[in-house]
């Protein structure tokens, strides 16, 4: 059966709010739950905005099996030596929990407050490609020195290591053929959220996953989830509609589905929605 997984978005105030949640969600017996990477998000940017790590941190230590991720980190403000400490720690806290989300990053407000130059796709590619490469290394040796086109590294230790081995998990966000590759070289899993916006009709949004899904390379324990975006609210209009939903996602190859736990603005999943999503994956 497909596997069910959620967001909780960093805006929840107090954070208490945020900790309620992932301890909802893992008595409700999802698989993981995720959180977003950003200094701000456009369609919250005027809300409390609170950063992964120290979050994760703390959910880490309010549950004991659920596991706990980003969806995703990009190296737009994130330096992979400093970056690889902390995910070190966060999977020393939880106890071989934490899974990783990467992706190149795009253009938006998280490229652009530190003030440096917007980067071309191709620049940014190379740059997403050392950053993930520089993450795998540091994960798994205790020591390196490395220096690239983007990033360096002098006697960089990872003392103790990650519970997880050889590391923790990489899910790697894209649809490109250079993001996918790096998938299939470095990542245990791959995501994506197909097309985006509230325009997009059912018809597109599968079509796209199907082509998307066709190209992604298909091998024992990797695995492949959607995330099914703020802006596409239309799997949750009834129980058949899910139902439906979920069963078109699995015969397209997915394992996961990433839905937004039931939030007080109402984007994600609606609360009266959420016991036959859970159903649906063999839960609630």
């Amino acid at each position: 059966m497909i596997a069910l997984s959620a967001l909780v978005l960093p805006d929840r105030h107090p954070i208490s709010a945020f900790l309620a949640e992932v301890r909802e969600a893992e008595a409700a017996g999802v698989q993981s739950v995720w959180t977003y990477d950003h200094l701000t998000w456009p369609l919250l940017k005027d809300n409390p905005w609170y950063g992964f790590v120290p979050l994760l941190a703390a959910a880490a230590m309010v549950t004991s099996r659920v596991r706990l991720g980003v969806q995703v980190a990009t190296p737009n403000y994130r330096h992979p030596v400093p970056f690889a400490k902390e995910l070190m720690t966060l999977d020393q806290i939880s106890d071989g929990r934490i899974e990783l989300g990467v992706g190149a990053g795009t253009e938006g407000l998280d490229a652009a407050v530190l003030g440096d130059e917007p980067l071309p796709l191709k620049k940014r590619m190379d740059r997403f490609a050392e950053w993930l490469e520089f993450l795998d290394e540091l994960l798994r040796e205790p020591v390196v020195t490395r220096r690239g086109s983007f990033y360096s590294a002098v006697d960089a230790h990872q003392l103790p290591g990650c519970v997880q081995t050889p590391r923790l998990p990489f899910t790697v966000a894209g649809t490109g053929p250079r993001s996918l590759a790096l998938a299939a070289r470095l990542g245990q899993g791959w995501v994506t959220y197909g097309p985006y916006g509230p325009t997009v009709e059912p018809s597109q949004w599968f079509a796209a996953l199907e082509k998307q899904s066709k190209l992604v390379e298909k091998r024992a324990g990797f695995r492949r989830a959607v995330q099914i975006g703020v802006e596409v609210q239309w799997p949750f209009e009834s129980r058949e509609r899910y139902v439906d939903t979920v069963g078109r996602l699995a015969e397209l190859g997915f394992t996961e589905v990433s839905v937004h736990w039931p939030r007080p603005d109402e984007r994600g999943v609606a609360r009266e929605a959420l016991g036959y999503v859970l159903e649906a994956h063999g839960l609630g």
